[in-house]
């Protein structure tokens, strides 16, 4: 193993030794020596099986059969989602076959970032990863089930099925995906349309008729953003089958891969006498792992938010200096849009998840020692699903990339690092992704031009006060100001003013995923504006600092008259409408970006 792994891995051990031991305890104490349902009064095992069929009651009432929990976020509007409608019906009826039983056991959100990005929606975003925890919560809690299986895709989503079922953790757990769209235009035509447009250069019709080429049909948008780096981490963590993240919907393979995960869950039941519950895959190692295959892919910069929430479910410290120590070591290996021009199955294409994680195993960056949903080891996810002659098979993935412009081997990477910065200085703390800022890019030093909307930021840029060097100052955008929106509209615009020459940043309280794209931009900033941070202490003209490459963030004002202004106040406006007054609870709550900005971190620090 390289030493840099093993250091991170040991110290987030000895970090989490009381609140991972407190974990181990609960989910051990929680697991029971025969079906839950087994347990349970005959009432509220009546209550449980009254929808079922006669066969289904009469599996259930045999304690030999698994009984597996289905929840689901189908939606039949989003594209990542839709194809989840057939999946209950396909595991039901490949459950059936093997003398067990899946019930539906609860629907969580689906919330599209892409639909609501700049919308008053998107201001329930990151409270939505909460609400599908305790939705997961709510549907295992009838303790009715002996495994589950969580279907689930996008930005939100896989978060929270996994921060709600790790607090049932003694429960074997598989994620099933639903696979990426087709590929539609290239990303580069979608991106040049964009910017285009933002310069008054295309119509909005040529504008929707670009959008609409590339989200075309169902399946995971197939760019590299937060919905495919969840699928990526989740099998990476050994909690999907084998190659099965990148498989496109409605096709035979596919089906096969959800036949499968139904067959395998019960494997890992008690029952089965192979038990492997979820709690005893997702521990230290498997976290590790998880940020390694982060890095390496340049994945997105949401997930410097949920992995330290997702550890949290599992009595894990997880900080984001483990996190950016691991980058210095981990080489990029992949490119694929926004860090480069190809999609998620040309990604698929030139050999995919197994070339990749046989590649990190190699070079000693991955824990090969770990629990998987498939039995012990990271090495069976060198390989890849094949149908033969119907049947489902594994055999070796490819030992050389098909395409070294997508996908390289650790001899020759795009990159040394993964690119991952921890920002700090007398702004705050928060974090940039410099993976595809090119190095002339990644420092600079100007007035600050502040705004508290998007919108002002557009509005200006539209007026022509923009045409200079200057650092955007997004404040007011944290999770306890507004629940921390995508900040995706200022990218085009910002992205317009660096092509023209002037040197442009954004530090932001908020987030902005497609940081990982050309401008610098310090995300995440904690404190945030509204909490106390010095955010809300920058004026006009004063002069900022972003240095990509030391990993600072200072605003060159004295001391003494920082510290002698008055702190601006956000708007209240944003906490109305869309239903955004009925989170109020929840921003009170969050925690601050570095510990995930999440409403459950004070109750989960506890449990020591």
């Amino acid at each position: 193993m390289h030493p840099r792994v093993l250091e991170v891995t040991e110290r987030l051990i000895a970090r989490s030794r009381d609140t991972r031991q407190r974990y181990l305890q609960l989910i051990r104490g929680a697991a029971s020596d025969g079906p839950m349902r087994g347990k349970l009064q005959c009432a509220n095992f009546a209550h449980g099986v009254a929808a079922c069929g006669p066969e289904d009651k009469h599996s259930l009432r045999m304690m030999n059969a698994a009984n597996v929990a289905i929840v689901s976020s189908y939606n039949d509007m989003l594209s990542a989602h839709q194809p989840y409608e057939h999946f209950p019906e396909q595991i039901k009826k490949a459950l059936r076959e093997i003398g067990s039983v899946g019930q539906f056991a609860g629907g969580v959100p689906a919330m599209c970032d892409g639909v609501t990005q700049g919308e008053p929606g998107m201001e329930l975003s990151i409270a939505s990863r909460e609400v599908i925890a305790m939705a997961t919560a709510v549907a295992l809690s009838h303790n009715m089930f002996d495994a589950a299986l969580m279907l689930g895709i996008c930005d939100k989503i896989v978060p929270g099925l996994l921060m709600g079922s790790l607090r049932f953790g003694h429960l074997p757990t598989i994620f099933v995906p639903g696979g990426p769209m087709v590929s539609g235009i290239s990303n580069k035509e979608k991106a040049d349309v964009r910017q285009r447009y933002a310069e008054g250069k295309a119509t909005r019709e040529e504008l929707l008729d670009s959008e609409m080429k590339s989200y075309h049909g169902p399946g995971t948008c197939t760019f590299y953003g937060t919905a495919n780096t969840n699928q990526l981490l989740m099998e990476v963590m050994g909690l999907h089958l084998p190659g099965a993240s990148f498989v496109n919907p409605y096709t035979p393979l596919r089906d096969a891969l959800t036949r499968e995960a139904a067959f395998q869950v019960t494997r890992l039941t008690k029952q089965s006498g192979d038990f492997i519950p979820l709690g005893e895959i997702v521990d230290e190692r498997s976290l590790v792992n998880s940020i390694v295959a982060l890095h390496a892919t340049g994945g997105s910069t949401n997930h410097t938010l949920h992995m330290p929430a997702i550890a949290q479910s599992a009595g894990i410290q997880l900080t984001w200096q483990d996190m950016a120590d691991l980058s210095e070591v981990v080489p990029t290996l992949t490119h694929v849009y926004p860090n480069g021009k190809a999609d998620i199955n040309h990604f698929q294409a030139a050999g995919g998840m197994s070339f990749l994680i046989r590649e990190l195993l190699d070079a000693g960056l991955l824990h090969e020692d770990v629990n998987t949903v498939v039995g012990r080891g990271l090495r069976r996810y060198t390989q890849e699903p094949f149908l033969d002659d119907g049947k489902l098979v594994w055999r070796d993935g490819p030992t050389q990339s098909l395409d070294e412009n997508i996908l390289r081997p650790i001899a020759r990477p795009f990159s040394p690092e993964g690119g991952l910065r921890v920002m700090e200085g007398n702004l705050g703390r928060g974090v940039m992704k410099v993976s595809a800022v090119a190095l002339e890019h990644q420092i600079v030093e100007a007035p600050a031009r502040v705004f508290e909307d998007q919108q002002d930021l557009a509005d200006a840029f539209k007026a022509g006060e923009l045409e200079c060097d200057f650092v955007a100052v997004m404040r007011f955008q944290g999770p306890r100001s507004n629940g921390m929106p995508e900040l995706h509209k200022m990218t085009p615009f910002l992205g317009v003013l660096q092509d023209r020459g002037f040197k442009v940043a954004l530090v932001t309280d908020g987030r902005m995923s497609g940081a990982s794209g050309k401008i610098p931009a310090a995300i995440h900033v904690c404190p945030e504006a509204s909490d106390g941070g010095p955010l809300a202490l920058v004026r006009d003209g004063d002069l900022i600092r972003v240095d990509g490459v030391k990993g600072t963030l200072q605003v060159l004002v004295e001391p003494a008259e920082l510290a002698a202004r008055e702190p601006a106040i956000g708007r209240l406006s944003h906490n109305v409408g869309s239903g955004r007054e009925l989170f109020g609870f929840m921003r009170m709550a969050f925690s601050s970006a570095e510990k995930g900005a999440s409403a459950f971190t004070s109750n989960l620090e506890t449990l020591k």
